[in-house]
């Protein structure tokens, strides 16, 4: 892995994790309405993992979606102006949050509800396989989905046709304030690989070169033609399931453990420590990052509200 990539992946990571930072703050000072589920803690896996993509693969995503979109190439722009619910947003106001589509980067959609993207990923690979593109899918998902139906029915099928698709999950321990281990007796969501005859892969969620390394592999198999994998990666989110929600279910020893984890300080530590980096480097990186982040508020901020009459113009479902 070049030194290139590695800085790019420590943007990456600083992007989400700063957007995500103020999203939280502008929620809390009363700028933004409905329901916000952060990714602070996580960015190492999407990043990791959009990292082993092209412009043209696919990916869907979930209710926690932000990082997803933005690892993927996303514009903080239009991002936060979604978030704002204005006219210039990704979805002009009608995605919001937990829905936002981004065709053009082959963002597929986040999606509210759980094992929602599964099915929708898992068509998509379908349909590169019926046209013989070499685009591959990769379909996030919590722990929590793994129990759902389309999980099962969507591995089963991507199995049974070879599709070129990656199935990643994001297990943080926790769905909603259930923690997995009390509703589900297998300890790697990896292992679920087997009764579909695909590889299950085990990566450090906190580490972005492991789930790298993790969903290249995965990747390179499905643009052979060899199929599809299940990569779990192994995490926690920082924050509660949504903001203003109190963290009740959670030992305050195990928030405390994982922070200590931070994926994103941990590779800047780790970019410094083997010279890809110096520490004017990656001051000048959180400079670039801070300022895209003051333009994108300032650009939602100042961005017109949607029309009422336009409310059902380009809503298909």
């Amino acid at each position: 892995m070049d030194n290139k990539l590695r800085l790019e992946m420590y943007k990456g990571m600083l992007r989400i994790r700063r957007f995500e930072e103020k999203v939280s703050e502008l929620f809390a000072a009363g700028e933004m309405a409905g329901f916000y589920h952060l990714y602070i803690g996580q960015e190492a896996v999407a990043v990791g993992a959009c990292s082993a993509l092209n412009r043209d693969d696919y990916i869907t995503s979930t209710h926690r979606g932000h990082g997803h979109v933005l690892a993927k190439g996303a514009d903080m722009d239009k991002m936060m102006a979604e978030m704002y619910a204005k006219s210039t947003g990704y979805c002009k106001a009608r995605g919001g949050s937990m829905h936002i589509a981004v065709p053009q980067l082959g963002i597929l959609g986040a999606n509210g509800i759980v094992g929602g993207g599964i099915p929708i990923a898992t068509g998509a690979a379908m349909s590169a396989w019926l046209q013989d593109k070499k685009n591959t899918a990769v379909c996030f998902f919590g722990e929590g989905a793994s129990n759902e139906g389309t999980f099962h029915e969507s591995l089963n099928i991507a199995s049974a046709f070879n599709l070129p698709i990656v199935y990643v999950c994001e297990n943080n321990l926790y769905g909603v304030g259930t923690r997995q281990a009390n509703v589900r007796k297998v300890k790697d969501i990896a292992g679920r690989a087997a009764a579909y005859g695909i590889p299950g892969l085990v990566a450090d969620g906190n580490d972005v070169e492991d789930v790298y390394k993790a969903v290249s592999e995965a990747v390179d198999r499905a643009r052979k033609g060899e199929g599809p994998a299940l990569v779990e990666c192994k995490t926690y989110r920082w924050h509660t399931h949504f903001e203003g929600e109190p963290d009740t279910y959670r030992p305050k020893e195990e928030v405390r453990d994982w922070i200590a984890k931070d994926p994103v300080k941990k590779y800047a530590e780790k970019l410094l420590g083997s010279g890809a980096a110096d520490r004017g480097k990656l001051d000048e990186i959180e400079r670039v990052v801070l300022e895209e982040l003051n333009t994108a508020v300032e650009f939602a901020r100042n961005s017109p509200v949607p029309a009422v009459e336009t409310a059902l113009e380009e809503v298909y479902a």
